[in-house]
C-alpha cells in the first residue's frame, strides 16, 4: 500500500487529512508533530476506527522524522498561528524557518516523494518548501485553491438550493483577499451560473469565498476551519496516488504561464502521478489577467523578504 506522511498530523488539519485518506483506503498514513503523545494517539484513535469503517489502512504517530522514509507523499500541515502584536513579517519569519527545517528533513528521509504544502502564507511557504528540498517544481505544490474552489462550490449550491456535486467552479490567484473567482468557468451542470444568478448575487459570493476563512475564525472564536482544509489536502493526494488527472487549481511554480514567472500562484493544473503535471492557461479577460498577475506579485515581494 501507497505510504503518506502528514507533518503536524497532531493539528486539526493533519489529523482530518489522514482521517480523510485513511477512510478512503487509499494509503497507510503517519501522523508526525513535536508534541510528545499527540500524533501517537490520534494516530491509534484513527486505527481503531478502521473496522467500524471498513477501511484497512495503517495509521500511526510519531515524533520522528525518520519514519516518513518511503513516503510516496509528504502534506505539511504545520505552522506558527498570528498571536497577537505578532507583525505579518514576524509570521513569515517564524513559518519560513519552521517549514525550512521540515524542508531539510523530507530532502533527508523521503528524497523521491511529493510535497503537498498547507502552510500558512501558503504560495511563499511552497515556493521556499521546494528551495529548500531541491525538488523538481512539479513534486512541490500548495493547496489553497481546491479549498477556495469548494467553498465557492458549497456557496454556489447553498444560494440556488442544488446539490453541491453537480457544482463546479474555478479559483486562482493567492490564498485570501487576492483570490480571482471566476464565475465565466463556474458551473451548475455545465450551465454557467452568470446564466442562474444576477451580478449583485455573484459578486456576494465571490467576496464571502475571499473572507471564507475569516467566517469560520469568527464562528468558532478559538481556532481555524480543519475539516474543508483537511478535505481539500487530501484530495490532492488522491489525485497523486491515483493517477486519476484531476484539473484542480493548486499553487503551482509558473515559468511564463499567464505571463508570471519565477514564483508560486493558483493557477488551473492537470494533478496526476506525475504530480503537477502542466498548468492549462484560460482566456482570461484583461481584468482578470491583471488580478491574477498583481497577487503573484503580492507572492513575490513576500519571497524577496526571505532573501530569495
Amino acid at each position: 500500500m501507497k505510504k503518506v506522511s502528514v507533518i503536524g498530523g497532531g493539528g486539526n488539519v493533519g489529523a482530518s487529512a489522514g482521517l480523510y485518506l485513511a477512510d478512503r483506503g487509499l494509503c497507510d498514513v503517519v501522523l508526525v508533530d513535536i508534541v510528545e503523545g499527540v500524533p501517537q494517539g490520534k494516530g491509534l484513535d484513527l486505527l481503531e476506527a478502521g473496522p467500524v469503517r471498513g477501511y484497512n489502512s495503517k495509521v500511526s504517530g510519531t515524533n520522528d522524522f525518520k519514519d516518513i522514509q518511503g513516503s510516496d507523499v509528504v502534506l505539511v500541515t504545520a505552522g506558527f498561528p498570528r498571536k497577537p502584536g505578532m507583525s505579518r513579517t514576524d509570521l513569515l519569519t517564524k513559518n519560513a524557518e519552521i517549514v525550512g527545517n521540515i524542508g531539510a528533513e523530507i530532502k533527508k528521509n523521503a528524497p523521491d516523494a511529493f510535497v503537498v504544502v498547507v502552510s500558512n502564507p501558503l504560495d511563499i511557504m511552497t515556493y521556499h518548501m521546494m528551495k529548500t528540498t531541491g525538488f523538481p517544481p512539479n513534486r512541490v505544490m500548495g493547496m489553497a485553491g481546491v479549498l477556495d474552489r469548494a467553498r465557492f462550490c458549497a456557496f454556489i449550491a447553498a444560494e440556488l438550493n442544488v446539490a453541491p456535486t453537480d457544482v463546479q467552479a474555478m479559483v486562482l490567484g493567492g490564498h485570501g483577499d487576492s483570490m480571482v473567482p471566476l464565475p465565466r468557468y463556474s458551473t451548475v451542470s455545465g450551465i454557467t451560473i452568470t446564466d442562474l444568478m444576477d451580478q449583485a448575487t455573484i459578486d456576494r459570493l465571490v467576496e464571502r469565498t475571499r473572507k471564507g476563512g475569516g467566517e469560520i475564525v469568527a464562528l468558532l472564536k478559538t481556532g481555524s476551519a480543519f475539516y474543508a482544509p483537511g478535505a481539500s489536502a487530501a484530495q490532492m493526494v488522491e489525485a497523486i496516488l491515483l493517477d486519476n488527472k484531476r484539473v484542480l487549481p493548486a499553487a503551482a511554480y509558473c515559468t511564463g504561464q499567464y505571463r508570471v514567472e519565477g514564483t508560486y500562484v493558483g493557477v488551473p493544473v492537470i494533478l496526476g502521478a506525475g504530480g503537477v503535471e502542466k498548468i492549462l492557461e484560460l482566456p482570461l479577460t484583461e481584468a482578470e489577467g491583471d488580478a491574477l498577475r498583481k497577487s503573484a506579485a503580492e507572492v513575490l515581494s513576500s519571497i524577496k523578504e526571505l532573501g530569495y
